[in-house]
């Protein structure tokens, strides 16, 4: 652990992501007030992100559409392109890398990269040169705000200060004044229910926070991480530890034709396909399957355990069991708004270990083996080609495709 001397780190977030890249792409919505929706014709759904004109009007992420049509009576509500996004994202980091490396891609809108010596120099000719290169061979109304700082989290902090379109440059010998001037709740790793236990505990802004003893941030946050947050508050660099994959998973709101239970049925097993599709890709068995249910009245979910599997057969006949209990759990008139399933208990492919109590070792390779080929065939055209059993999407598609900050989706995810 190590504390610079010099700002070592650039933070990039772009700026309204979905919405900005809907309108480079479409010249009719520059300069209006826009919604992004996942699906059109209902009101019973939400605005998953929104344009700077359509903020300005107090529309928000993550709000209802009725809300918005309040706040806003001319918003056009756009369904969401989630490919188009993918291939936004990835034209982006091209442009980006020829003018800096890109260290790590944080989500589909934020990214972080290391300086060398004459960019911690002059940062704001970096600035500069990111933010002309992308204008000229992206598009300018896909902008972007940057923070410079010695290390990646006060980097993120500072980016989010000058929005949209800034540059902000935190540099050691400058701090901590600046930080001082940020509200707890726009500090990574503070989110609603640490920010209430915060203000329990009197600590109600960050200059009370970052005097606060690192060892009294680790009994707060239970753990290794409020220790972790103060040294990066106070500068320090530091290398987190490189997670584990610990499940794969897809959800969906439904359309209003598909919220009964035959209709969510078919949602979700075209969800399970594709999580499976994802976990074989990136070399996994598991041995748990997760269904969730958000239905009017509250939720539902229920689990099933399986010896450690990857084939469509096999997780196909255990969604139907848990499917089977969501039935007798819920009346046929139940309405079912949202649907996710999630396969857990994950296990690299060259440590799989057989049950020894489980006398299908044949049958099981013989499924596996067709869904390989499957596999196999639908990577050769680049599209579904073949399945087990029916393959009918929903009204707006996107099953295992959606739009996401945190995930960025593959090419195979729209097939």
């Amino acid at each position: 652990m190590r504390l610079p001397e010099t700002i070592e780190r650039l933070y990039l977030d772009f700026d309204g992501f979905f919405a900005s890249v809907e309108q480079q792409a479409d010249s009719k919505l520059r300069g209006r007030p826009i919604g992004i929706v996942p699906f059109t014709n209902t009101e019973r759904t939400c605005v998953i992100a929104c344009s700077r004109e359509a903020k300005l009007r107090g529309v928000q992420n993550v709000m209802t559409v009725g809300e918005a049509r309040r706040l806003c009576p001319d918003i056009l509500l756009v369904p969401q392109k989630p490919d188009l996004y993918r291939r936004a994202h990835n034209t982006l980091l091209a442009e980006i890398e020829s003018v800096i490396p890109i260290d790590a891609v944080k989500s589909i809108d934020e990214l972080t990269c290391k300086l060398d010596r004459g960019q911690r120099t002059n940062p704001q000719d970096l600035a500069a040169k990111l933010k002309a290169t992308l204008a000229v061979y992206v598009g300018e109304f896909i902008t972007c705000s940057i923070g410079f700082a010695a290390n990646r989290q006060l980097a993120k902090i500072a980016c989010k200060v000058d929005k949209p379109n800034g540059v902000t440059i935190w540099r050691p010998q400058d701090l901590p004044a600046p930080l001082f001037k940020i509200t707890l709740e726009d500090i990574p790793g503070v989110g609603f229910n640490m920010y209430r236990r915060l203000l329990n505990l009197g600590i109600s802004d960050t200059e009370t926070l970052y005097k606060t003893q690192p060892k009294h941030m680790r009994k707060i946050w239970n753990n290794v991480t409020g220790e972790r947050l103060w040294y990066a508050l106070h500068g320090y660099d530091l290398q987190a530890p490189e997670s584990e994959r610990g499940m794969f998973g897809h959800g969906r709101v439904l359309p209003p034709e598909s919220r009964t239970l035959k209709g969510a049925y078919d949602v979700c097993r075209l969800l399970l396909i594709k999580a499976a599709r994802r976990m074989r890709r990136s070399g996994y068995y598991c041995s748990g399957l997760w269904l969730w249910l958000s239905i009017n009245d509250g939720t539902w979910s229920g689990k099933r355990t399986l010896p450690a599997v990857y084939d469509d057969k096999a997780l196909l006949d255990a969604l139907e069991a848990v499917w089977s209990d969501a039935r007798r759990a819920n009346s046929k008139s139940v309405t079912i708004f949202r649907v996710g399933v999630t396969l857990y208990n994950l296990t690299p492919k060259g440590e799989r270990q057989m049950d020894m109590l489980l006398n299908d070792d044949q049958e099981r390779k013989r499924w596996e083996a067709a869904t390989d080929l499957t596999d196999k065939l639908n990577s050769r055209f680049g599209r579904t080609v073949i399945n087990l059993g029916p393959w009918n999407l929903p009204a707006g598609g996107h099953v295992g495709g959606k739009i996401s900050y945190t995930r960025i989706p593959e090419a195979e995810d729209f097939w």
